[in-house]
């Protein structure tokens, strides 16, 4: 016996059998019991056994026994008394099993042994017993064999997680030999650093992460915003705040510029100023650097804008003197780009193409207030007025008002404008203008003959503002926009006109008005449907002006 159970090869069961200890050994016949009798499985299978090989060598029952001491035991065609099987199970044909041949039995009967003596122990465990040997050569048992060291299993850190093995590893599976016998003790397995290391990195990147996505949300939601001290640091910037501009973008445009330190802190500023909501567009010369708060204050400030204004009824060729000394650049020099540069810079259709004009760029230069500051181009300037006279004038539908008023297109209105901003003074003096001039351009006009006679468009294309113009001068002139010699309207508008010299165009009085003297010269103007009306109001003039 073995801690395997019973082996295929016998040894006697009592100390006081004949052969129990160091006796011969002999290898039984094929197919021969090793305790008497006939083997209990099908003698045409003998050649594939369940070990293999032949079992024994002597081709012959051994003497000795007869019978089998424990009787006949039949398990479905097992071999008796065996618990591993030695070509028990009759499936058929067999396939050749890794054992050799069996050793011979030691009672010698002639029947077949449960071990070959010339084959290895194919249970060789660190703590089984040795397999039988010739006479002589068999060692006596140990007298006290040492017992197997206890363990509990694997601790926690022979656990593959810690020491780094793979559950897949290949291992060896040498038959028994992987069990653990008596005094087996299998090696200890090492706990790997790297993996603690790896897991340790992987805690501490997620514990970052969390608190820095933390402290951002509880900035955003509850926390201050970034925000400089003082009123600047001396270095002065421009910035031009677009029309129509609310807190988000103004802070951006400052924060753009290094002015404030974010977009947050300005408009929680700007709210909490009571006049924070009145900030105007245009540019304004702020410094670097500055907290929220005296951004606010210095954009409400109107000394700090850096604007052009652009006054109603002003002429081309004076604004663009402004210009050039808001830009801090040589004289004539905005004159130059708008001669050079006025198809660029966003002119409707039906503003081009006009013969005999002096600027084509004047009506356009629309009145307001405009960024304009020194480091900035002339065609951007520029391009801030056209662009907002082209808004103003799609918001009046001159195209479609103009043929309403026996117009041929919206630039003859727009000239028309600009003629009664240059000749009125009050709003009701601009809707009789108006009157005055449409009644002189109809067809059966017979006072006037379709001619306009002011005096504005002769001092345009003079480049003048004169009040007292001789008689002779004035009726020998024969420029295209000279009204004395030239019937209708002249080629183009004569300034830039506001918006409600616009309004009196499209919408003029209709009491018959003809006429018109600036009776004091300066202020006031009074008005008259005959020409004998008009010749007191001449006297009228003359005498306030001493003539």
């Amino acid at each position: 016996m073995t801690e395997y159970g019973r082996g295929q090869g016998s040894e006697p069961w009592h100390p006081a059998d004949p052969l129990y200890g160091d006796q011969g050994w002999q290898q039984a016949g094929d197919g021969q019991s090793a305790y008497g009798g006939q083997g209990q499985y099908d003698p045409q299978h003998q050649p594939q056994q369940a070990y293999g090989g032949d079992w024994g060598t002597n081709g012959g029952q051994q003497p000795g026994y007869g019978q089998d001491p424990y009787g006949q035991q039949q398990y479905g065609g097992q071999q008796p008394g065996h618990g591993q099987g030695q070509g028990g199970w009759d499936t058929g044909a067999h396939g050749q099993m890794p054992y050799g041949n069996d050793p011979a039995d030691p009672y010698g009967t002639g029947q077949q042994a449960a071990y070959n003596a010339e084959e290895p122990d194919y249970y060789n465990t660190p703590g089984a017993y040795p397999p039988p040997e010739p006479p002589g050569r068999r060692r006596a048992p140990e007298a006290n064999p040492e017992p197997a060291e206890w363990d509990a299993g694997p601790d926690q850190g022979e656990h593959a997680f810690f020491n780094g093995d793979d559950e897949d590893d290949d291992f060896e599976d040498d038959g028994r030999s992987g069990r653990r016998g008596r005094g087996g003790k299998k090696p200890k397995k090492r706990r790997s650093g790297c993996a603690c290391l790896v897991l340790t990195l992987v805690f501490a990147a997620g514990v970052g992460g969390v608190g820095y996505f933390g402290y951002e949300f509880y900035q955003d939601r509850f926390g201050s915003s970034p925000d400089y001290a003082g009123d600047g640091n001396g270095e002065t910037v421009t910035v031009v705040i677009p029309k129509g501009a609310g807190g988000y973008v103004i802070g951006q445009k400052l924060k753009a510029a290094g002015v404030v330190q974010s977009v947050d802190a300005f408009v929680a500023a700007q709210q909490a100023n009571e006049n924070g909501t009145s900030i105007q567009d245009g540019a304004y010369i702020l410094e670097k650097e500055m907290s929220a708060s005296s951004a606010v204050d210095l954009l409400l400030n109107p000394k700090s804008r850096a604007n052009l204004i652009v006054r109603e009824g002003k002429r081309n060729s004076e604004i663009y003197a402004d210009i050039d000394k808001k830009l801090h650049v040589d004289k004539g020099t905005t004159a130059a780009v708008a001669k050079k540069k006025y198809k660029d810079l966003g002119l409707p259709g039906w503003a081009e193409g006009h013969a005999k004009l002096k600027d084509p760029l004047e009506g356009f230069l629309y009145p307001s207030s405009y960024a304009a500051a020194k480091g900035m181009k002339p065609e951007d300037v520029l391009k801030q007025m056209v662009e907002r006279a082209d808004e103003n004038y799609k918001d009046l539908h001159l195209e479609a008002k103009a043929k309403a008023l026996n117009l041929d297109s919206p630039w003859e209105l727009l000239t028309v404008a600009s003629l009664v901003q240059a000749e009125g003074k009050t709003h009701d003096d601009f809707r009789k203008m108006a009157e005055v001039v449409y009644n002189r351009l109809k067809p059966t006009n017979t006072e006037t003959n379709q001619l306009l006679q002011f005096d504005s468009t002769f001092n345009y294309l003079k480049g003048q503002s004169e009040i007292n113009i001789g008689e002779s001068e004035i009726n020998s002139n024969m420029d295209p926009y000279n009204t004395y010699t030239r019937k209708g309207l002249p080629p183009g508008p004569i300034g830039n006109p506001g918006a409600e010299a616009l309004a009196a165009s499209l919408k003029p009085t209709k009491d018959g008005w003809m006429y018109f003297v600036a009776t004091d010269g300066m202020h006031k103007t009074e008005f008259a449907k005959t020409n004998a009306e008009f010749e007191r109001l001449k006297a009228k003039f003359n005498d306030s002006q001493g003539n």
